[in-house]
Formats: structure tokens, C-alpha cells, sequence
């Protein structure tokens, strides 16, 4: 008996605390804070910048190299000079110095159009990355409002269950006052008690799982956050098209449809890229220097003692690979191959989603017509429960048969419940298929 009241006042306190200054994390607030903080996010929006800046012009080749040099040279040497006639003549410790510097610039005018095309193929690969980052946030999506709404169904129920605790209270103390004037059993009184406690700690149980729920939305948001906030639990369901439209908009925006579609484009650029290795490639190099020289070996009279020099180099370079044992000819069939391969996968891809959308599809009309048949069972066991809880109380049934009532009632509206946010998360499910989840205002 002290163990059942322990419980009891438990759960009354538990639900006291709950029950203050609960903050509301709208669906809104919680898209916008996942959006900022979520990591899988972040990493996505870091590889767009990695894409971006690859695809940029300083990454392409089409831009000049320059380049500047300069240097000094400093020698101390003796020396003897003997002609073929006249006297020896020397020189102890000559010193030469020499200085030089250029600018230069080297320009490839033409590659076999193998800079072009890898170009355009760094382009297709930025708009695959944006792609994936798509995919990304729209799995991001789909895990903040699956646990969303599972907190939204774990309130609910916790409420179903708070309600059912409530009467299971109400009945105790009705028990209680019978058995003291004489009018019950005390089975009538002992099984008032077991129920309480049955329902408390199912509500105890239901707290917790909510709690970790909260936690487990946490990791989603990106943030640390106390758990005593409360989610909306209103469902409001799309508007869904025909199942032919779905289709069509299915295979024209879905997220991995779309990447494999990018992955074929980068795939016969890749083969261009390869066959620009049978054309020549010409190149342009310029430069302008300074030279200066300075000698003081005086054993030679005819060496002049200073000269310097400066001007404009500039020349062309032609070469052509015309036989490279094979491996252009090697990579350009693997290329194909790799094209083969993709093109390929896009097929399976096409039937494989294809399937989903039909079994979710099918899934999404069964589960509204569920809610349907469960709305309105729920109105028959409250109907039920409302004339079983007046002839209770008229004395004229068992109270095992009011706690099936009871326990009849709380099922449907814990089923109902269900339905409810079952179908919202296949609707979910559709929307990500069909490349909508983004578009759609929570």
C-alpha cells in the first residue's frame, strides 16, 4: 500500500514539474535551428564551398603562369694569364660579380580542348555536390520531423495515459469510500489500488520515453537544450497529386535520380578529357631580363670590365604526343565503360524508386483510411466508457468491467493516435521521393 502512494505522488510531482513554464518548440523554430546548427548541414554547405572554389577560374588552366627570378653571383679567384707572346701576367684575389633578373610568362594556347572540357566537368561535379547537399538536408528533414513527430505522439499518448490515471484515481477514491461504509469488497478496493499503480507506472514509463525522445531530437537541432519543452501535436496533411503526377514529379526531381544523372554528364566529359590526349598541344613562353657582370681581372687586358644586357625573349613550343603505349587508348575505353556503368545504374534507380513510390503510395491511402475507421472507434469506446462509467456508478456492473471499458478506450485513442502520425511520416516519405520535402511550409 505505502509503495502504490509513493508511486502516485510521483507521478503528481513528475507531472507538476512538466507542467511549469514548458517553452513550445514550433515545427518553424525547430527547421530554422536544425538549418544553422545541424552538422550533417554544415558539412554539406562546406563541401558546396569546396566545389565552388574548384570550379573557379584559377582552377581551370585557362589563366597565365608568371613567374620572377633574380639572383647574384659573387667570385674571388687568382689568376694567371700567359700569351702566346709578350709577358706573364696575373692577378691575386680578381673579383667577378654577376646579377641577373627576368619576369617570364608561360601561356598553353591550346591543349587538345582538354582544359575546356575539364572546365565543364568541374562545373557538373559543383552542380553534383549542390545535389548532394539536397539529399542531405532533405534526410535532415526527414529525422527532424520523424522525431518531431514521435514526440508529439509520445505526448499525446503520455496525456491519453494522464487521463486514464486520473479516472483510475477517481475510481480509488470512490473505492475507498465504499469500502469504508460498507458497500464494496475490499478485491473492489485492492483492484482500484493495482490500477492506479498499473497506470502510473505505465505514465512514468511514458515520460520517460518522451524525455529520450527530446534528448534524442537534440542531436538533430545541433544544440544542447533542456528537455521541458513541449512540440506541437496538430497534424495537417498535404495536398498530394494523382498518382501519375506524383509519378512524373518523381522521376523529374528526386535527389538520387538527379545525382546519377550529373554522374553521366561527368562521365563523357571524362571521355572528351581523355581523347584531347591525341592532339597536340602548343605553348607560348615570354620573358624579359637584366644581366650585369662586373670583372676586375686586370691579366686580361682585351676582357672588358663591366657589361650588362636586358630585353623581350618570347618563343612558341609545339609538342605532340603521337604514341604513348596505349593508355590514352586504355583510359578513353575505361571511360566508356565507367558511362556504360552509370547509365546503368540510373535504369535500376529508375524501377527501384519507382517501387517505392507505389508501396508508399499504397501505404499513404491505407494508413488515412485507418485514421478514418479509428476515429471512429474511438467514438464508440467513448460512448461506451461514458454508459459503462454511469451504470459503475450505479452499481449495476463490476469494476472489471469498467477497466475494460477503460483500458478499451485508451487503446483506441492511443490507436488513433498512431494512425495519425504514421501517415504524416509516409506523407514525409512521399514528399522526399518526389523532391517536395523542401518546398513544403511546416
Amino acid at each position: 500500500m505505502k509503495i502504490i502512494k509513493n508511486t502516485i505522488l510521483l507521478v503528481v510531482f513528475l507531472s507538476a514539474i512538466q507542467g511549469i513554464s514548458q517553452e513550445i518548440l514550433t515545427k518553424k523554430e525547430a527547421l530554422v535551428i536544425t538549418l544553422e546548427n545541424n552538422f550533417g548541414v554544415k558539412i554539406a554547405n562546406n563541401n558546396i564551398e569546396v566545389a565552388k572554389n574548384n570550379k573557379s577560374i584559377y582552377n581551370t588552366g585557362f589563366l597565365p603562369t608568371v613567374s620572377v627570378s633574380s639572383g647574384a653571383n659573387y667570385s674571388r679567384n687568382n689568376q694567371t694569364n700567359i700569351p702566346q707572346q709578350g709577358d706573364e701576367t696575373s692577378t691575386i684575389g680578381a673579383v667577378t660579380k654577376s646579377y641577373s633578373t627576368s619576369v617570364g610568362l608561360d601561356y598553353t594556347l591550346f591543349d587538345g580542348l582538354g582544359r575546356k572540357y575539364n572546365y565543364q566537368q568541374l562545373k557538373e561535379t559543383y552542380n553534383l555536390t549542390e545535389l548532394e547537399a539536397k539529399e542531405t538536408i532533405e534526410n535532415t528533414y526527414l529525422q527532424l520531423f520523424t522525431s518531431y513527430f514521435q514526440i508529439a505522439r509520445l505526448s499525446e499518448n503520455k496525456d491519453n495515459l494522464s487521463e486514464a490515471l486520473t479516472i483510475s484515481k477517481q475510481r480509488l477514491s470512490r473505492a475507498k469510500y465504499q469500502y469504508d461504509y460498507g458497500q464494496s469488497t475490499r478485491l473492489e478496493l485492492l483492484n482500484a489500488e493495482v490500477d492506479v499503480n498499473n497506470d502510473s507506472i505505465a505514465l512514468i514509463s511514458a515520460e520517460q520515453q518522451l524525455s529520450n525522445e527530446k534528448r534524442g531530437l537534440n542531436i538533430i537541432l545541433g544544440i544542447e537544450k533542456e528537455v521541458n519543452y513541449v512540440v506541437e501535436t496538430e497534424v495537417d496533411f498535404a495536398e498530394m497529386l494523382n498518382f501519375a503526377d506524383l509519378e512524373t514529379k518523381t522521376l523529374a526531381n528526386n535527389s538520387l535520380l538527379n545525382q546519377n544523372k550529373k554522374n553521366i554528364a561527368i562521365s563523357e566529359f571524362n571521355i572528351k578529357i581523355n581523347k584531347a590526349n591525341y592532339l597536340p598541344t602548343l605553348g607560348l613562353t615570354t620573358s624579359y631580363g637584366w644581366n650585369k657582370n662586373e670583372n676586375e681581372n686586370i691579366a686580361n687586358v682585351f676582357q672588358p670590365k663591366a657589361t650588362s644586357s636586358n630585353g623581350l625573349n618570347a618563343g612558341l613550343s609545339l609538342s605532340w604526343n603521337l604514341f604513348d603505349g596505349g593508355s590514352t587508348k586504355t583510359n578513353i575505353a575505361n571511360a566508356k565503360i565507367a558511362l556504360e556503368n552509370q547509365q546503368i545504374l540510373l535504369e535500376q534507380q529508375k524501377i527501384t524508386i519507382k517501387n517505392n513510390l507505389k508501396n508508399t503510395w499504397d501505404n499513404y491511402k491505407n494508413q488515412l483510411f485507418i485514421i478514418g475507421a479509428q476515429e471512429t472507434n474511438v467514438a464508440t469506446t467513448q460512448n461506451n466508457f461514458d454508459r459503462t462509467e454511469e451504470r459503475y456508478k450505479l452499481g449495476q456492473i463490476t469494476s472489471i468491467e469498467f477497466r475494460q471499458a477503460q483500458i478499451n478506450l485508451i487503446n483506441a485513442k492511443t490507436a488513433l493516435n498512431n494512425a495519425k502520425f504514421d501517415a504524416k511520416l509516409i506523407e514525409l516519405q512521399l514528399l522526399q521521393l518526389s523532391g517536395d520535402i523542401l518546398n513544403v511550409n511546416f
